[in-house]
């Protein structure tokens, strides 16, 4: 599966088993897919090697929050409307608020 915006896409891979959903990039020193978490609405970057960017979408895949450059160590808390988290390398794309982001079968 592939996540596509703009025209530039990257491969994404569905976190759907409890560990994958608690492991997400803990641990992983170059990203360079992205992972999609459904039915998510906050994440966590504690015990992260590197810096992600995060987007945040409702279900029709509409950008409501997007954090470029996300720290490790940091919470981002519950987001109402937000059902779909995804977390990308940094500055993969150049998210825009409000805009669709597309995924794709391979």
């Amino acid at each position: 599966m592939y996540l596509v915006y703009d025209n530039k896409k990257i491969k994404l891979v569905e976190c759907k088993s409890f560990f994958s959903r608690l492991r997400g990039f803990m641990g992983v020193k170059e990203i360079n897919l992205a992972i999609v978490f459904n039915r998510c609405n906050s994440i966590h970057t504690f015990f992260m090697k590197s810096n992600i960017d995060v987007i945040m979408c409702d279900k029709d895949n509409n950008i409501l929050f997007y954090f470029n450059n996300l720290d490790k160590n940091k919470i981002i808390w519950p987001k109402k409307k937000v059902y779909r988290t995804i977390e990308l390398p940094v500055n993969y794309f150049n998210i825009k608020i409000n805009k669709k982001i597309r995924m794709e079968k391979e």
